[in-house]
């Protein structure tokens, strides 16, 4: 009679030790970008935003538009500068804001 071998499978060994990344060389990171001013930082007319309703219940895309405009809690207010896309921003979510000039 012709034994036949099975083939034993032989749990794997568990990796014990934490991975770690190798250590990135100092020359190879590129070099910083010099900062560009952006329109918050030029001056200009300035807007005072403050959000007075939640955002729980709304559209996806307002909440989205709410968070864009730096606020995150109720009552919270901030300043930016007034442009054409804030105004939009602002236009399109103004049920849930108060505007200050």
């Amino acid at each position: 009679m012709a034994e036949k071998k099975t083939a034993e499978k032989k749990p794997a060994a568990r990796k014990t030790a934490l991975k770690t990344t190798p250590a990135k060389k100092a020359a190879a990171r590129p070099a910083p970008k010099k900062a560009v001013k952006s329109a918050g930082q030029q001056g200009g007319a300035r807007v005072r935003v403050t959000m007075l309703r939640s955002v729980i219940g709304t559209r996806e895309s307002h909440r989205a538009t709410v968070l864009g405009l730096g606020l995150k809690r109720r009552h919270q207010t901030v300043e930016l500068v007034d442009t054409p896309a804030v105004r939009g921003m602002i236009n399109k979510v103004n049920y849930l804001l108060k505007v200050e000039a």
